[in-house]
């Protein structure tokens, strides 16, 4: 019994440390799929001017996940949420400074 509970805890700590939004991860995952080419394209200026505008649309964490999770579906880029996790973690770190809630 004792064997099968130490497994079950050895099978479960990789998917614990997966959960966390990684945001090194997320700047990779930008830089690979260009993300900041299209938002340079929309909002002219130093890179970030898109997140940093007075009148954004993101306030919290939940709407930049939403927001990156649109630009996945609406670009086709075959990201996985665990992907999109990461690249909201690292908008987040680097831009909007948001409550990870």
């Amino acid at each position: 019994m004792k064997i099968r509970a130490a497994a079950c805890v050895a099978l479960l700590i990789p998917l614990a440390s997966a959960a966390t939004p990684d945001p090194a991860e997320g700047d990779r995952l930008v830089q690979a799929n260009k993300c900041e080419v299209c938002h340079q394209n929309k909002f002219p200026g130093p890179v970030g001017t898109i997140y940093l505008r007075k009148d954004r649309k993101v306030t919290s964490w939940a709407k930049l996940k939403s927001q990156v999770a649109m630009c996945n579906t609406m670009l086709k880029s075959g990201l996985f949420p665990e992907d999109e996790e990461h690249i909201a973690a690292f908008l987040n770190q680097t831009y909007y400074k948001l409550p990870m809630k």
